[in-house]
């Protein structure tokens, strides 16, 4: 989790939004990734989807079953959708996303009984420096 708060402050020095994300499976790094929404002008571009995208180029496999995600923030609606279709078995993320979150927050779209799939999820993990990363991040914007 330690690493994917590295590539968030790799983001906010890219003057994205400072999330970051790894994906890992049997102890390796499959990939690793931040926002990339402004540079490459795409809103797909969350770190999440971009470390699914990288993970699963890897691999040479679309399905990352044994694979857990850490991710600075609450994953948002697109990415719990990529982790179901992955199928990554666990997500782990620091800092809850009350507006946007859908992994405990709005929803839990990564364990809804009614999909092919579902993810264990670990919420909390360096919450505070991914929260304060943030706010600060924001604070300067404004």
């Amino acid at each position: 989790m330690a690493r994917a708060l590295e590539w968030a402050r790799v983001a906010w020095d890219s003057g994205e939004v400072p999330v970051g994300a790894i994906l890992v499976e049997d102890g390796r790094i499959l990939a690793e990734a931040y926002n990339l929404t402004i540079q490459s002008s795409d809103p797909t571009a969350h770190a999440e989807v971009v470390a699914i995208r990288r993970a699963a180029r890897t691999k040479g496999d679309w399905r990352l079953e044994n694979a857990i995600l850490y991710s600075t923030l609450e994953p948002c609606a697109l990415c719990a959708g990529a982790i179901v279709l992955a199928r990554v078995s666990r997500v782990v993320y620091g800092a809850s996303d009350p507006k946007a979150g859908m992994v405990g927050s709005l929803e839990n779209l990564a364990q809804d009984p009614r999909l092919n799939h579902g993810a264990e999820v670990t919420a909390g993990v360096l919450a505070d420096a991914s929260g304060k990363l943030l706010r600060q991040f924001f604070r300067e914007r404004r």
